[in-house]
């Protein structure tokens, strides 16, 4: 069935308690951009609730989610594969009748679920879809971390030598400015979020999101905001000014969540370093990430024919 407004504490409850799911999906997250999204999410029922989707219509296309990163089928402990297997086989008959000719398809990469949750890669497989594009970002596997290599335990060095100061910040606005002016200057386009976006978001889910800021004196010279889900700490948005840049500040920032604040986590995730639908690597950016002893994990996207 659809989801609908009377079903919000529900569906979140679900979220919270699932093997892959994550706090983006909670409604709350999700609805933030809703102006921009024709939700079409999907919960699906057999007595109890089973499993759920995030998804939004377009024309004849239903995305899992359009405004997310990544969506796909949320499920329990309790979800066998042949039950996904029903679950796909009843969310194509349902989308049928409301003329809907594909899906695109965004699953959990395998970092963010908590226990094996790989049920909907297999249901893919037996109603042919086809893989249309793959990201890939780089995580680190912290109860395993490699050395820093040398180049960035040198700039880590040096941005201590110039007396920078890491500490949480909540002064998103200033961020994002710096962030806007990162995107704009080096490659034309502007954040996902604005700083009005980040911050309400902030104050929705704030052990969820936050900054991590670099100063020097009383002036921000570079940040990172940090996506914490159950397992995965991933950095949402990393951007430095000019004399941050000259000073290292980044290099900084990371050394402290990497070894300090998000030590406990299961993945340190620096995100995508791919454009172009997944096809052009950007090698300067994941060559940076992996001196910080960072690895693939790819993010995939599929293709469902509903007919």
């Amino acid at each position: 069935m659809e989801y609908q407004n009377q079903h919000h504490d529900v569906w979140n409850q679900f979220v919270s308690h699932s093997k892959n799911g994550v706090f983006l999906f909670m409604r709350d997250y999700m609805e933030y951009h809703s102006n921009r999204f024709a939700d079409l999410s999907i919960m699906f029922r057999h007595n109890n609730l089973l499993a759920l989707m995030p998804a939004n219509i377009l024309n004849d296309v239903v995305y899992s989610h359009g405004g997310l990163t990544f969506g796909g089928v949320v499920s329990d402990e309790h979800m066998k594969t042949s039950t996904m297997l029903e679950i796909f086989d009843a969310m194509k008959a349902y989308l049928r009748g409301q003329r809907v000719r594909r899906i695109v398809y965004k699953p959990v990469p395998h970092i963010y679920q908590s226990m094996p949750a790989q049920e909907d890669l297999y249901a893919l497989f037996v109603h042919n879809a086809q893989l249309v594009r793959r990201d890939v970002s780089s995580a680190i596997f912290m109860s395993e971390k490699k050395p820093f290599q040398k180049k960035r335990r040198w700039s880590i060095k040096k941005s201590r030598q110039y007396g920078i100061e890491v500490k949480r910040s909540y002064d998103f606005r200033t961020f994002m400015g710096i962030e806007h002016a990162v995107l704009k200057e080096k490659y034309g386009t502007v954040p996902t979020h604005t700083a009005d976006e980040i911050d309400l978001l902030a104050n929705r889910f704030p052990d969820n999101i936050q900054l991590f800021a670099a100063h020097k004196g009383d002036a921000m010279v570079a940040g990172v905001i940090i996506y914490n889900s159950k397992n995965v700490a991933h950095a949402q948005y990393i951007a430095a000014t000019d004399m941050g840049k000259k000073m290292y500040a980044v290099d900084m920032i990371l050394d402290y969540l990497i070894n300090e604040y998000c030590s406990e986590k299961k993945y340190f995730d620096f995100g995508i370093s791919t454009t172009k639908e997944g096809r052009a690597l950007n090698a300067g950016l994941i060559a940076q990430k992996e001196e910080f002893g960072a690895r693939a994990v790819v993010y995939d996207t599929y293709e469902i024919p509903v007919n």
